[in-house]
């Protein structure tokens, strides 16, 4: 029997890693949300400071792992920098994140979330003077347009503050936005994966200094079922899909698994009817294909332009 050729097992092999990663960093809105209905007393900090506990020690092994020699040389205005995009991009854009799902279901918040490579597009253009093109403007257009029809079809009696959540999840995906379009920069000098394990070992630390200085540590005695799903968070929402997305980009590349991974807020909503019963009408259906087909427009024009 004839073995596959090389040039096909890779791009195989990486759109099935960036797959994995996808739906594992899109089954954290669903996991959030299980949390909060097990116990009214488990806040977002509190769930996010088990959450980092747990992923700690593996971004800190990653970071020993990658060796000091390489990190030696960089200035200390680099490490500043990274230090302000551990806390922009995985502390404040998780708080937000965090906060925003006590108030919105879990398939309004990852096409809100979904939205942050347009707001790529825009930080970019104002912050480097870029125009923006005809095709980058039609995918803004249906992104949002998609975001209003969700919006709009949302039972508002359901979560009265549904319109708290949806701005706290924009901040959030703005956050992350702002630590995409900076980090740019400073991922080549630290190398992607030494990159991601020093900015994500800052955030854990933040998170657990701020539940530390405002809250008791008896609030991180919580029951088995919202412990399991904190594990869950740190292993197969956080660390796993990290790795997984490393390995399937040496693989294909970071604009094809851009594309790849827009499978993310389809498994959300997927996830979220099955498991949590949230509805999905046609209008819903219809407004998360608006988003969908905005963003991978945005990412097929960004691959193009370079």
């Amino acid at each position: 029997m004839d073995t596959p050729p090389q040039s096909t097992i890779r791009p195989l092999l990486g759109s099935v890693l960036i797959v994995l990663g996808a739906i594992g960093f899109s089954a954290k809105s669903i996991l959030i949300k299980l949390a909060y209905a097990d116990s009214v007393e488990v806040d977002a900090i509190t769930l996010m400071t088990l959450r980092m506990l747990f992923a700690l020690p593996f971004f800190l092994a990653v970071a020993l792992c990658c060796g000091k020699k390489a990190a030696a040389t960089r200035r200390r205005e680099d490490w500043v920098a990274l230090l302000l995009l551990g806390i922009t991009g995985y502390y404040l854009a998780s708080l937000l994140d965090f906060k925003g799902l006590e108030y919105i279901s879990a398939g309004l918040e990852r096409l809100i979330l979904f939205l942050y490579p347009t707001f790529v597009v825009l930080l970019t253009a104002l912050l480097y003077r870029r125009s923006i093109s005809r095709a980058q403007r039609l995918a803004l257009l249906l992104s949002y347009a998609g975001i209003g029809l969700v919006y709009g079809a949302q039972p508002m009696a359901a979560s009265p503050d549904i319109t708290l959540g949806a701005l706290l999840v924009f901040g959030s995906a703005v956050a992350f936005a702002l630590y995409m379009t900076a980090s740019g920069h400073y991922i080549p000098l630290f190398g992607s994966r030494r990159f991601t394990a020093y900015s994500m070992s800052v955030a854990c630390v933040v998170t657990i200094a701020h539940f530390m200085l405002t809250r008791p540590v008896t609030q991180l005695v919580v029951s088995a079922d919202v412990l399991l799903l904190a594990i869950g968070l740190a292993l197969l929402s956080t660390v796993l899909p990290a790795f997984l997305m490393n390995a399937g980009i040496r693989h294909i590349g970071a604009d094809r698994a851009a594309i790849v991974g827009s499978i993310g807020p389809v498994s959300t909503l997927l996830l979220a009817y099955f498991i949590l019963d949230e509805s999905m009408d046609l209008t819903q259906a219809f407004g998360a294909a608006l988003v969908l087909c905005g963003v991978l427009l945005v990412s097929l024009t960004k691959r193009k332009a370079r």
